[in-house]
């Protein structure tokens, strides 16, 4: 039997651990780990039973609540599972492999509009950071952010860095929220956005990170922090923070993860 052991085999065992480690990823960001490991634990006692000791009463007991149990475990992570399959399809790599069907006109004119809408939102966020105001900017990607701008009002005007810095001036009645930016817009402010329950979020971080945090792992959005209590910028992306970035820092971060 080992000599039958082939490249496919190895293929076959590669994809069953790459799959298994990105579950396991994702149900420990999204504190579903136990969950998941209790639905480990039943399938192995289901297996044993049925399988090794062969009882057939407890076994079809078991046999039923596994055929319920994949329409519950389907309710029970569609959050989870709708994740995965959105961070599958939008993988960096897979859109980076479809810029070369672009034609070279269609990426130096993106590049251009890139330009435009990185620079206003640096220099508001650099102007911001020297006065200590809090500022929180979703810059939206693939994933629609349309109910989050329901929270909010909508602004729709050109990205400027006056209207920015009006937005969150602290006598704004609009600066405590988040401003949304979409197709090259900003379409909204004050918008209420999803608080992560990540307990590894460190302590120093307040309630405006945690917003950006939650907002970045639940959508492929880039949110932009400016720190109130110390005028730092920083940057969360997929469920990922980038802290105390300089202004060359953050011009380089949007511009690579907007390109």
């Amino acid at each position: 039997m080992f000599f039958d052991f082939g490249i496919k085999d190895a293929i076959d065992i590669l994809l069953v651990g790459l799959m298994l480690y990105y579950v396991y990823r994702l149900m420990r960001e999204s504190r579903s780990l136990n969950v998941f490991v209790g639905i480990a634990i039943f399938i192995v006692i289901w297996l044993f039973v049925s399988q090794v000791l062969e009882m057939k009463l407890l076994g079809t007991i078991l046999d039923k609540l596994v055929s319920v149990g994949v329409l519950a475990i389907i309710v029970l992570f569609q959050d989870d599972i709708r994740k995965f399959l959105y961070n599958l399809g939008a993988h960096r790599r897979i859109r980076s492999l479809l810029k070369y069907f672009m034609p070279k006109h269609t990426q130096d004119k993106d590049q251009e509009q890139l330009k435009r809408d990185i620079m206003p939102i640096v220099m508001a966020c650099m102007q911001m950071a020297k006065g200590k105001v809090g500022a929180l900017i979703v810059i939206e990607r693939d994933s629609s952010l349309s109910d989050i701008v329901a929270t909010g009002e909508v602004v729709n005007a050109n990205i400027n860095q006056r209207l920015i810095e009006n937005i969150f001036f602290k006598n704004s009645p609009l600066h405590d929220g988040a401003m949304i930016i979409r197709q090259h817009r900003i379409e909204a402010a004050g918008c209420i956005l999803p608080v992560s329950h990540n307990l590894d979020i460190p302590k120093e971080l307040g309630l405006r990170h945690r917003a950006a945090l939650g907002m970045s792992q639940e959508s492929d959005a880039l949110v932009v922090i400016v720190s109130e209590e110390t005028g730092g910028i920083s940057i969360a992306s997929g469920g990922v923070f980038r802290l105390r970035l300089s202004a060359e820092e953050l011009e380089a971060v949007l511009t690579e993860e907007l390109s």
